[in-house]
Parts: C-alpha cells; structure tokens; sequence
C-alpha cells in the first residue's frame, strides 16, 4: 500500500467490513476529468488491490460537483496524429477492461453527472448506485463532440439496459436522472444521500449477479434481431442527418454492430472520427459553451432566492416558470389573475414534463407564487420586466417599481430591441437597469444575452451573468445596440429568405435548403414561430430603411402573422407548420443556402467590428446556442474563414 501514498487524484482506504473505498479528487481542478495522469494512477490502485484483493471495492467521488465529467477534452482537441487517437482509445479500453475483470466485486456510487468517460468507469463495475436527487445525469454525450465512447460503453450500455434503450442514449447524448436510469436498469437502485454509503457497502456485498438487459432489449444484442436495430438506427439517422455532416452516429451503430463495441478492431473508424472536422469543430463548441458558462460562476456574488416578473405574456410567464424550476422563489406580476393564468397553466405542464416525481413538480409550482399586487417588488432580488416593446410603458412602470424595490436589488428588462439608454431616462439609479434577453422558448433555449451599456461598471453586468448560470442558461454579455448580437443577424438571415420566395422560391424550399444546410429549422419556419410582425419590425429596426419583402408585406395586410394567428408562410395545424410535399434541397437554386446564409455571416462580423460583442469566438457562441447555427460548422466567422471560397462562390451563385 505504501506505493499509493504518492497518489495525486486517488486515495484509498478500508474499512473493518474489508470493503475499500477508493475516492477520485482531480488535483487542481473543479471537477473530476479522466486524463493520462488520472487513469495511470488508476492503474496502480488496481495493481495494487491485485497483491491485496479487498472484499469489494467502491468508487466515489471527492468533489461536490459530481461524479466524473468524462475525458479530458483538452487531450482530445490536442491529437495530431492517427497513431495518437488509437492510443487514447486504446489507453481507456484497455483500462476499463481490466476493471471489469477483476475477482473482487465493484460497486460505483454516482453522486450528480456521470458523463462520458465517467459512465463508461461506472459501467465496468459490477454495480452502480444513484444518489436519488436533482442533479445526478447519466449520460454518453460523445456524439455531441462528434467522437465515440471508445472506452467500453459501446460494449457495455447495450448488454445492461438493452441494445435499442443503449443507441437512444448514445446517438442522442440524451442523459437520464435518477429515476430513469433505476427505470433503465442502468443504475442497480436510487438511494436517498443520506444512505448511499451504507447501501453502497451492503450492495457490494451481497453477491448479486450484475444487471443484464432481459426481453426484446437483451435479444437485440444479438443476431439477427442485432441487425434489425442496427439498420432501423441508420435510417433514423439518415432522416435527421441526410448529407452525413455527424459522421460520429452512424459509426457507433457499425462498431455496436459489427466489432462489439471495439473500436480497436476497426482503426480506420477511429482515424476518420478524430481527424475529422466535424470532430474538431464540436470540440470547439464545447470549448465556447465552457466559456459561456465561466461567465455565469462568478465569485463572491450572493444567489438570488427571489425573482418578481412583471408581465405573464409568453415570455414572462416563462422566464417564470424556469426560474420556479430551478428553485427560486418567483412572484408573477400583471394586470389581473385572467393574465396570470395562462402562464400559470403551461408551467404545471413544464413541470410535469421535465419533472417526473409529482413531488418536485408540486414543488415548482408552489415556487411560483400568482401576484397581481406586486407584493413581491420589496422582497426580490431581482426584478425582470417583460411588458410589451413599448418605451413610455417600460419606463412608466420602472418609475412605479423603482422606489419600492429593496437596496441593491437589481432591476433587468427582457427587451429584444430597445436601448439601455432609451430605457434608464428618469431613473434615480440608471445604472441598476440591465438587459437580461431570453429567447423563446425559454426553457430549451441555453442563450441568455446580458446587455450593457456603454461605460457601465462591472457589478450589475458581474450580478446578472451569475443569475443567468444559476438557473442554467449560459450568460453572453453583449453591449447595447439595435437587436444585440442574436436578432441583429437573424433578421437579415430571414429577410433574406423572405426575398427568395419573391424570386419565385417555394417556402419549402428555402426551408428544406437551410436545414440541409444544418440549422434546425428554416428561416421561414423560425419567422412564422418567431411571428411575422415582430420580424418586420426587426428588420425595419436593423435595414436602413429598406422596403420589407413583398411576400411579408402580403401576408401582414392579411392579417397573417405565423403560428400565433395559424397562418403564416405556411398553416399551423396543432402546432406544426403543414408543408407541401416535394420539396427538397436538390429542386433549390444553385449556390441558395450559401446566399441565405451570407447577411448571418456579415452581421455576425459586423457586430463583432461594433465592440457588441468583446470577440469573434463568442460571436460563433452566441450564434450558435442562440439560433441554433449549426454546430458541425464551429460558428459563422469560423466557418467562413474555413471555407475561404465561401464568399466568391455565394457572389458568384446563379
């Protein structure tokens, strides 16, 4: 045991049962990551417990962050050669394996997220137990960063929770909370904090044959129903991904089906995925979504435990509910309850949705507190205004607000178009309003702009980008100008298109081109969602003057104005846009999505030249978390200056 003493990340103790309880505590770091240095000390805990065999052995984690985040990403986005990525996968597979194999029984105690890397370790152990709390996450997101989990999971997820359970989980990166992955068979039980240990030692214990997938789940591990899934899983693939831009999905089917899970045993897959750009692009994303979030831990500033919303309308209301969600106490302000109640009634089904205990979700719905009086102003630490785009109105009602809130309380608009400057005339402490720009929807929409005006000091902006991280939502500061950072490029994007289907275009069309493209859905589709009225003023606020396109001047003197009023550029039916069949990206114009996309990609730089943004990395962040700008890309400015013929051939397009 004396060659442990030295051990940087891992301590290992035993108890008077014989159990050992190893703890992983990454030095120097936040969160527990699996790197070279972690995993070869990992390796020599187990020599070591192979000279000395415990009982059982149990792994846990030291930081109150959770389990294990997965892999080191910095090693990932650092491999230069095929030979390197062969030995990462190697290095994890290898490892994991032997784990897997060894004669005492294993248990791994999963406290908050278990990602990755991390779940691929928790699969190797015989046992896994679930602290039953909000927080816990299992998960493979690999897909999401455009690689494979390379380390096992391939192998193992299918023959613990079933071969069609395991695909969702891996092509999808889709996580599962406590309940679900009890439900799964993925997590042996969930257990309440106060018990984990204890339950840990007795499971450990027991001498209870691992979890294996039973029925249709465990059949489809093996022939011939293993092809069967394997090809329903690559047209299900083809259909959301037809020009293969995510080439990391449909090898996971081919190594599941065809290797085992082993990556090892087909090299070329593992080159191809690592070397690819959409490889490099997503990890650049990730990248940008860390830094994102490093906007919202910001030291030293006390959490908010109150929020009051003025206005229940769409926005409002839902700002809301997901602060409600995420555990702040919130006072829901207008005119009268007739008001409130529409809000009131899509948070219980929010709730219900994302909640699946009917205890949390009762929970987050006494959070969220009706108050039409405003009796919450006094109490709140923050009070967000999302009444209607109207300047008098907004500073009519800061002026009520303003002498009731408490000391240092801060005070934030949910506007999308108008200036801090505009806004902050006739307050007594100007500098207390700031812009905290959610979008719609609000509870799937990570990006959250928090506006600044020029010269500010730092504190409110520092404030209010914690708030953003506290209830999840990635805070990107953006200084105050005409549409920010996200509507100021969306708008030219989507006039744009509206000016194709002048030129004789099919909605379908431009729609069916930009998707193939990558965005998640066209432009003409996001302006019917966004609403027709709002689009032309954004446009008008953002063109210089310019006259609107014809086809949206048309559809508002009718009356049309998007999914809101069911027509639009096409007709909402129970909350889809119904589309005439035929259209495809090959019957587009020659050169049309690189067309569209180009006034994006202009404003995009623009506003970065402006100072709106500090710089072009988080300009490609707030695009893409806050128009879905299509991630295999890295971001518009990224993706131009990889593609340096994007300009002269969108010039040059017929």
């Amino acid at each position: 045991m004396t060659t442990l003493d030295s051990l940087s990340h891992w301590r290992l103790e035993r108890d008077a049962d014989g159990v050992a309880w190893l703890t992983f505590d990454r030095a120097g770091s936040a969160v527990n990551a699996l790197s070279a240095d972690t995993m070869a000390e990992l390796a020599q805990v187990l020599d070591a417990l192979d000279a000395a065999p415990p009982k059982g052995l149990i792994i846990q984690s030291g930081k109150a962050t959770g389990f294990i985040v997965g892999a080191d990403v910095n090693e990932f986005a650092s491999l230069d050669t095929p030979e390197q990525g062969r030995a990462l996968v190697a290095r994890g597979w290898n490892l994991f394996k032997r784990l897997a194999a060894v004669r005492y029984p294993t248990l791994a105690l999963i406290q908050g997220h278990c990602l990755g890397g991390g779940l691929e370790l928790a699969l190797a152990c015989r046992y896994r137990l679930v602290a039953d709390q909000p927080g816990t996450s299992l998960a493979l997101p690999e897909v999401m960063l455009g690689i494979f989990p390379g380390w096992g999971g391939m192998l193992r997820l299918p023959q613990v929770i079933g071969a069609p359970a395991a695909l969702d989980m891996m092509l999808t990166g889709r996580g599962a909370d406590a309940r679900r992955a009890a439900a799964l068979g993925l997590a042996d039980a969930r257990v309440p904090p106060r018990l984990l240990r204890a339950a840990a030692r007795q499971t450990v214990l027991s001498n209870k044959p691992p979890r294996r997938a039973r029925g249709l789940g465990g059949l489809a591990n093996h022939w011939p129903l293993k092809s069967i899934v394997a090809n329903r899983a690559r047209k299900q693939i083809a259909a959301k991904d037809p020009l293969g831009h995510y080439p990391a999905a449909p090898a996971i089917v081919t190594l599941w089906e065809k290797h085992g899970g082993n990556a090892l045993l087909a090299p070329e897959l593992i080159d191809g995925i690592i070397a690819s750009d959409t490889a490099r692009n997503l990890l650049r994303v990730f990248r940008l979504q860390e830094r994102l979030k490093a906007n919202g831990k910001q030291t030293g500033v006390t959490p908010a435990r109150h929020v009051h919303v003025v206005g229940a309308g769409v926005m409002g209301g839902d700002i809301a509910a997901w602060c409600a969600f995420k555990g702040l106490t919130v006072t829901l302000q207008d005119q009268d309850m007739s008001r409130i109640t529409p809000a009131i009634q899509r948070a219980a089904t929010l709730y219900a949705r994302r909640l699946k205990d009917p205890r949390l979700a009762r929970a987050a719905f006494d959070r969220l507190i009706p108050d039409p009086a405003g009796n919450g102003v006094p109490l709140a630490d923050i009070v967000i205004e999302a009444i209607s785009e109207q300047p008098e109105a907004k500073r009519s009602l800061y002026r009520s607000l303003e002498p009731r809130m408490k000391p240092g309380a801060l005070l934030a608009t949910n506007t999308s178009s108008l200036s801090l400057e505009t806004l902050r005339a006739g307050l007594a402490r100007p500098e207390q309003l700031i812009g905290i720009h959610f979008f719609n929807p609000v509870a799937k929409m990570p990006l959250v702009e928090v506006v600044h005006a020029e010269g500010d000091a730092s504190d409110a902006l520092t404030r209010a980008c914690a708030f953003v991280g506290q209830i999840d939502k990635l805070a990107l500061p953006v200084k105050s100008a005409p549409g920010f950072l996200v509507n100021a490029v969306l708008a030219p994007y989507m006039l744009q298109a509206m000016r194709s289907v002048d030129d004789g275009v099919a909605p379908e069309t431009v729609d069916a081109a930009m998707v193939a493209f990558g965005m998640p859905m066209g432009p003409l589709e996001l302006a019917d969602t966004v609403g027709l009225d709002i689009a032309r003023a954004a446009g008008e606020e953002l063109a210089g003057g310019a006259e609107p396109p014809r086809c949206l001047a048309e559809r508002l003197a009718r009356g049309d104005l998007g999914k809101k009023s069911g027509k639009g550029f096409y007709t909402w039916r129970d909350g889809k846009p119904v589309k005439q069949g035929g259209a495809s990206p090959a019957t587009a114009p020659a050169g049309l999505a690189h067309r569209l996309i180009q006034p994006l990609i202009d404003a995009t730089r623009q506003r970065v030249e402006a100072g709106v943004v500090a710089d072009a990395d988080l300009a490609d962040a707030g695009v893409i978390f806050g128009t879905g700008f299509a991630p295999f890309t890295g971001g518009p400015l990224h993706y131009q200056g990889s593609n340096p013929k994007h300009s002269s051939e969108t010039a040059h397009a017929d």
